[in-house]
């Protein structure tokens, strides 16, 4: 399986901007610029596109975990965090509530550590991943 999206970049960093699209066409020409990744400017960042990406790849992973562990998650929210500093990705921190009837939380917290580690997204990241996750 292969996934590509497309950035088109025109002028100056801080004075013009570019436009994303994804392959699934969900991000459409969407905007991109110094201002929304660095100030609060109207549009995406990257940042914000890895934060998704970690959020939902992690998600179904855990939910593939609960699901091999015999449980069945009612839901999982994860909230995904990315530290840009000086220029670098330093850490991606998840925070998740899930609802999942018989778990119990040591159980759930095994299977989130294991999530953490083998979502493939956590695998691309060459960061710190740290996570907090609550049973609700």
């Amino acid at each position: 399986m292969k996934r590509n999206a497309t950035a088109i970049w025109k002028g100056t960093l801080k004075e013009n901007g570019g436009r994303l699209t994804t392959q699934s066409k969900t991000l459409e020409n969407t905007q991109y610029s110094f201002h929304s990744r660095f100030e609060e400017g109207v549009g995406t960042n990257p940042e914000e596109l890895v934060a998704a990406a970690h959020s939902g790849c992690f998600a179904m992973q855990l939910s593939a975990f609960i699901g091999e562990a015999g449980f069945h998650p009612e839901s999982i929210e994860t909230k995904c965090e990315i530290n840009l500093v000086d220029g670098s990705i330093i850490g991606s921190h998840l925070t998740v509530q899930a609802k999942i009837d018989g778990i119990t939380d040591a159980t759930f917290q095994e299977l989130v550590t294991k999530a953490e580690k083998n979502c493939p997204i956590s695998k691309l990241l060459n960061t710190k991943i740290t996570s907090t996750a609550t049973l609700v």
